[in-house]
């Protein structure tokens, strides 16, 4: 029987990362295209798809595995356990079948959690961002400058602000940066995998695209923000102390607060879930 696992070169313990890992290592460096069409080279290539099709669905892969385990323990006189019809025997098959089953879904399930948490690490703060950000244009908030805080309790406030203010923007950059390591690819290294055969896995944006992007998108939530609440005449007469006719400071002081708040309860849930 094809064993699936040595076309790969993978263990049979690998997550679903690994085998899509290896299989792109394996795809770049059989592809018919870059051996001249060579009929050997394009055997093993399509090898490695049809392995990959089958390890990569976790459904195929436990299927597969079972009959992998039937074609390693069975023999044609029937003698071992994995061949035998003993009902005993038939029921501790069945317990490894289901071991290994259960195996291959847990290693799956982890890794999807994994990367949904990443994600999610990189899309809260972004979303609690450029709401922030749309809603500070939309309202023009004047609290820090504002005559209210003129007191030395106010001076606390204020010094209050300015310190989740750092913070807030030290809390994005470093999830900007983490999600641009994960998601983005680095220009220069095209250049040099292409020469070495390292692999890259597959990222739809460069890093300069993403953080285009992001910067744009900030930009863009502030810019419509201010439109929107000219539009609706959203003046300081809401409450003069508080909203200013035209955008202050709080514009930008504000948002990456948010952040830190949407991110803590993110965090909590998380805490929480798991």
């Amino acid at each position: 029987m094809v064993n699936y696992y040595e076309i790969l070169k993978v263990s049979n313990k690998a997550s679903r990362a690994e085998i899509k890992s290896a299989y792109r290592r394996l795809a770049r460096k059989l592809h018919p295209d870059r051996n001249n069409g060579s009929e050997e080279t394009a055997l093993k290539f399509a090898a490695i798809a049809e392995a990959y099709e089958i390890l990569g669905n976790k459904e195929e892969r436990a299927r597969y595995d079972r009959r992998l385990l039937d074609a390693q323990f069975s023999t044609t006189n029937g003698n071992t356990v994995f061949a035998s019809t003993n009902p005993h025997a038939k029921r501790w098959r069945q317990m490894v079948y289901e071991k290994r089953y259960n195996d291959i879904i847990d290693t799956m399930i982890a890794e999807e959690r994994r990367e949904a948490i990443a994600l999610q690490k990189f899309i809260f703060p972004m979303v609690g961002l450029l709401i922030s950000t749309f809603v500070s244009g939309l309202i023009r908030p004047n609290i820090f400058l504002s005559d209210a805080l003129s007191s030395w309790a106010g001076n606390v406030v204020r010094i209050t602000i300015i310190s989740l203010f750092v913070i807030g923007i030290i809390h994005i950059v470093g999830r900007i940066r983490s999600a641009i390591d994960r998601y983005a690819y680095d220009d220069t290294s095209i250049h040099e995998s292409l020469l070495d055969d390292q692999e890259l896995p597959f990222r739809r944006f460069s890093r300069y695209s993403m953080t285009a992007l992001i910067i744009l998108g900030v930009v863009s939530a502030l810019a419509a923000g201010l439109s929107i609440g000219y539009a609706l005449e959203l003046r300081s007469a809401l409450n003069p102390r508080l909203f200013s006719d035209f955008p202050q400071v709080d514009v930008i002081i504000f948002p990456p607060i948010f952040v830190l708040v949407v991110d803590a309860i993110h965090g909590f849930m998380l805490n929480v879930e798991s």
